[in-house]
């Protein structure tokens, strides 16, 4: 049995942290920092209006003249979402999760530790909290759905194996779209009058793959009960590093803090000497809100130069203001193993490289990667001593030396 916890309105939820009152009034989150100008998650009240996500803003505001716009916050809602995750490893669940606010696992394994199925959803119950849906069925799409019917307040919805295509049946198709590449379909089937889980199922398979392919397919067999097995996530290992930055930085302050930032990153320890390849750079805006984005490397990377140089145009993205910045470790690579050179560079600036990453190595073997620091500028012309200079980790290139 597949167990999904579901959150609706998690990111809008998230966006107003101490102000969840608010929920009651006409508010939607505002569009995201130089993305498309379309409203996100919106309250119920906001519904009621006709506003709904993805619509454009003027249209938005033109329905309901009340609405207000609360700014997005992505880095708020990912640290909200990992504490979730985290709170459903303890209890034993090896967790899926590709959205935010929506999260599977496997219940059948923790039948003996918590007590039965009954006890397993108590159990998630009360790790993600008594705001969430909780959905039992034998597959992921079947516990999404029946997570849909449920309501916070009359606890979880179980479906045995037997009932999952008599449940599914009456479902509008538009339940297709929370699957990945699933989006569009339902749209051409409403258009062609197949309007229900129960009527797709009906439908010849042949007939089904012939018209639609792949995704026809893969529809077809939710529709009929049929789902793929879950991916548990991989234990995370976050590493981030933040820099507050002094007011109306810009320009080569922020390529500064960059600089730092991607120094602290490879020197932190639970690097263990692999590559990085993928990196999120996020930012907190001075009037509020959060931006993110996120960088993925063609060919994964411990060299500070080429992370700076892939991470550097993304400052230039940054829409407003920003009182921090952070570089956040997404995923890593393998272990570096760089071939040397067929032909050792013997040049006295070469030859003093080496020595100096030998000494460096040698002294945080010995004390510590913070034993061996340097001066790196940041802003050379402020009236404050403490922000003209910082202090980062020496950059040692040849790391090999000391792994």
């Amino acid at each position: 049995m597949i167990v999904c916890t579901l959150f609706s309105r998690f990111a809008l939820v998230a966006a107003l942290k101490d102000r969840r009152e608010l929920m009651g009034e006409p508010v939607a989150l505002a569009p995201e920092a130089g993305r498309r100008q379309v409203v996100g998650e919106v309250s119920p009240a906001a519904e009621a209006f006709g506003v709904v996500p993805g619509m454009r803003v003027g249209e938005a505001l033109a329905r309901c003249p009340e609405l207000r716009l609360v700014p997005p916050d992505p880095d708020g809602v990912r640290t909200l979402w990992r504490r979730a995750l985290d709170r459903l490893d303890r209890i034993g669940a090896a967790v899926e999760s590709d959205h935010e606010g929506e999260a599977f696992f496997d219940a059948d394994g923790l039948r003996g530790v918590h007590g039965g199925i009954e006890g397993v959803l108590e159990a998630a119950r009360r790790a993600v909290g008594r705001g969430a849906r909780i959905g039992c069925a034998p597959g992921r799409f079947s516990s999404y759905a029946a997570a849909q019917q449920a309501r916070p307040r009359r606890g979880p919805v179980t479906i045995p194996a037997g009932a999952v295509r008599t449940f599914l049946a009456p479902l509008p198709v538009s339940l297709l779209r929370s699957r990945a590449g699933l989006e569009e379909l339902p749209a051409v089937l409403e258009q062609l009058g197949i309007g229900t889980l129960g009527r797709l199922a009906a439908l010849p398979r042949s007939a089904v793959v012939e018209r639609f392919g792949q995704p026809g397919l893969l529809a077809h067999d939710l529709a009929s009960g049929v789902d793929t097995r879950l991916e548990p996530r991989r234990p995370p290992e976050p590493v981030i590093e933040r820099l507050e930055l002094p007011e109306a930085a810009s320009g080569q302050q922020l390529e500064r803090a960059l600089e730092l930032l991607v120094a602290r990153v490879l020197s932190r320890p639970e690097r263990r000497g692999r590559t990085l390849r993928s990196l999120a750079l996020a930012a907190r805006f001075v009037e509020g809100g959060t931006w993110r984005t996120r960088v993925t490397l063609r060919q994964a990377s411990c060299d500070s130069e080429r992370l700076r140089i892939v991470l550097g145009p993304k400052l230039g993205e940054l829409p407003a203001p920003a009182e921090s910045i952070a570089v956040e470790v997404e995923a890593w690579g393998p272990p570096a193993h760089d071939q040397p050179a067929l032909m050792e560079d013997r040049s006295p600036a070469a030859v003093r490289r080496a020595r100096i990453a030998e000494a460096v190595g040698q002294v945080r073997q010995a004390a510590g990667v913070d034993a061996a620091l340097r001066v790196l500028e940041v802003d050379p012309d402020s009236r404050i001593p403490e922000r003209r200079a910082v202090l980062a980790p020496y950059p040692v290139e040849d790391e090999r030396r000391r792994r």
